[in-house]
């Protein structure tokens, strides 16, 4: 069994960042911000939408259309027909063999074709502003170890670009999020920087490992698994940079739980020096680890 292995029983269940917390009292308006919710959406959801919305629009004009039968060389009581009459108008594909022949017919098929041009510009906006959004393809390492550099005890995490490009004076920031209890009984989360080996990469390629050294100066120091645990300590990394196939800013984030956080482990090397000079780098591996003392 892997060393990342989840799942125990007894556990406590592990939330997405979005249902971590629960907004009380906060009115629920999913229409407020459609454009953001779309761009944020996953491809599944943003595509199924469409076809709702789409399908939707043809079953309201279908409805019109049975209902006024206005409409010449459809079957009679054919709902089917009156549904990809609407397709087709919707469209503007007009095949010439059903079409409208009554006055109400006419004023329903000039809403719909007003309704398809202005619904096929939308999605044409939306769909290339979705293919458009610059993002980062970062892979971060499932779990952060604790374990020595140069004799000093440092929480590591390791991350790699997934694309054959560079990021370009990438940034690396990471933050812990710590309970603490004022003198006078309150209770704050505080974000707190840590401060890192090496913070900056001219041109981040290949992979990067992360080291903060958990010394003296460090909000971590001297914490151990258990009391990492019972403060609900969480590690925030985020990498910001200048993706140079785009020419623009890209970002990634990731966090790490106090349980994704390991003692007494040391990644696993995944950089092998090949017998005709290349460096061969073994992502399968990525993630793995193994004991310090091994």
């Amino acid at each position: 069994m892997s060393d990342t292995s989840r799942g125990l029983p007894g556990a406590a269940p592990r939330w997405s960042e979005r249902d971590r917390f629960v907004w009380k009292g906060q009115p629920k308006k999913p229409l407020s911000d459609v454009y953001h919710a779309w761009l944020d959406a996953p491809w599944r959801a943003a595509l199924g939408a469409v076809f709702v919305l789409y399908s939707a629009v043809n079953l309201v004009f279908a409805v019109l259309y049975f209902a006024v039968q206005g409409v010449e060389n459809v079957r009679p009581g054919s709902f089917a027909d009156a549904f990809f009459f609407s397709v087709q108008t919707l469209a503007t594909i007009g095949y010439g063999k059903m079409a409208p022949v009554s006055t109400v017919a006419n004023v329903i098929v000039s809403f719909e074709a007003l309704t398809g041009m202005v619904g096929s510009a939308m999605v044409t906006g939306l769909l290339f502003a979705k293919f458009a959004r610059p993002t980062a393809r970062v892979l971060f390492s499932n779990v952060a170890v604790v374990t020595h550099h140069q004799g000093k005890p440092s929480l590591q995490f390791r991350l790699a670009n997934e694309r054959r490009n560079r990021i370009v004076e990438a940034q690396l920031r990471v933050t812990a999020l710590l309970t603490e209890v004022t003198k006078e009984g309150v209770t704050l989360r505080r974000q707190i920087d840590l401060s890192l080996v090496r913070e900056r990469s001219a041109v981040f390629a290949l992979t990067w490992v992360a080291i903060h050294v958990l010394d003296e100066k460090s909000p971590l120091f001297g914490l151990s698994a258990a009391q990492l645990a019972e403060q609900g300590v969480m590690v925030f990394a985020t990498v910001l940079g200048l993706d140079e196939t785009f020419s623009q800013t890209v970002h990634a984030r990731k966090q790490y739980e106090p349980e994704d956080i390991l003692f007494g482990k040391r990644f696993v090397d995944i950089i092998t020096d090949l017998p005709d000079g290349r460096r061969e780098i073994d992502y399968p591996s990525f993630h793995d680890v193994r004991d310090e003392a091994a």
